[in-house]
């Protein structure tokens, strides 16, 4: 029986039985989606996407058979391990047991560019060592549960986010795949880097991209990530993050706006999403800061 592939795995698991088996969903604007999916045991076999997907069992399996492009396997599984479908490629999955999965979905249209800087344009999958394989990576495990991390508290993670990860996961899976890498050498020039913080400073509000960045320093998305890292010593996402706090703070120092205002001044959807992220970093809520810095006599626990 013939039928239509899907256009994405994510659009595979928002139709049919497979819908039920979906626990989560994000999705950055075609960026990259993840999917958090408890799969019953039997046939999980599923048609080919342009996606190349990355997949942490969050359980463990005592016994699955299948093929993910790179050839077939009968194994166990436990809690941690990785796998890496093959873009275009019609998998064969069959569990013994049900199991929960984590998968970043990466649309190959979006990406194969970030490929190819991170390999020195020689980048393969039919030479890859990884892809089609079920393997183990801790680099992988604790970027994966980092971005899962910010996700639950700022929601469909931000453009800037999205390809940012992306890129940080890709120079891994080339590096373990056994494609040419070369670690970043230097940092981003003395105008560049002035031009970059400057824009991000001025477009708080607002939804940036890593390209957007990258254009300004005039290099790719790929090596600007590595280079501002080496410059500013923190990934450009976890420094734009510092100054919304900050310019959060000034806010809630010498305005009266309310908490949700001030979210949208700085970027985020909410005042929850605002609340949650200065609760991390401050160790306070922004209405009990507000209160600290405008009466310091009196003493606020942390929330």
């Amino acid at each position: 029986m013939s039928f239509q592939s899907p256009a994405s795995f994510a659009q595979f698991h928002s139709q049919g039985r497979h819908a039920s088996y979906v626990r989560s969903m994000r999705s950055p604007g075609g960026i990259l989606d993840l999917l958090e999916v408890q799969r019953p045991a039997g046939d999980m076999s599923r048609p080919a996407v342009p996606d190349i997907v990355l997949m942490v069992d969050l359980s463990g399996c005592s016994r699955v058979k299948g093929d993910l492009g790179g050839g077939r396997f009968d194994l166990a599984t436990r809690r941690g391990t990785l796998a890496l479908a093959a873009p275009d490629f019609a998998t064969t999955v069959i569990n013994e047991d049900s199991h929960r999965l984590r998968s970043l979905a990466f649309p190959l249209a979006q990406w194969q560019s970030a490929l190819d800087e991170a390999a020195e344009g020689r980048f393969s999958f039919e030479t890859s060592c990884i892809y089609g394989r079920v393997f183990d990576s801790a680099a992988l495990r604790s970027a994966f549960r980092n971005l899962w991390s910010l996700c639950e508290d700022e929601g469909a993670p931000s453009r800037l986010l999205a390809r940012a990860a992306g890129c940080e996961i890709f120079a891994e899976l080339c590096r373990m795949g056994g494609a040419p890498f070369a670690p970043a050498k230097g940092g981003l020039a003395p105008w560049a880097e002035r031009r970059c913080l400057e824009l991000m400073q001025a477009r708080l509000s607002e939804d940036i991209g890593l390209d957007e960045l990258a254009a300004e320093a005039q290099l790719s998305s790929f090596h600007f990530a590595r280079m501002f890292k080496k410059s500013i010593g923190v990934p450009p996402r976890v420094h734009l993050t510092r100054l919304r706090i900050e310019r959060a703070c000034e806010l809630l120092e010498r305005t009266d706006l309310s908490v949700t205002e001030i979210a949208l001044e700085v970027g985020y959807s909410s005042n929850q999403v605002l609340a949650r992220v200065f609760q991390r970093l401050r160790q306070m809520s922004p209405t009990d800061y507000r209160r600290a810095v405008r009466d310091p006599s009196r003493v606020y626990p942390a929330s």
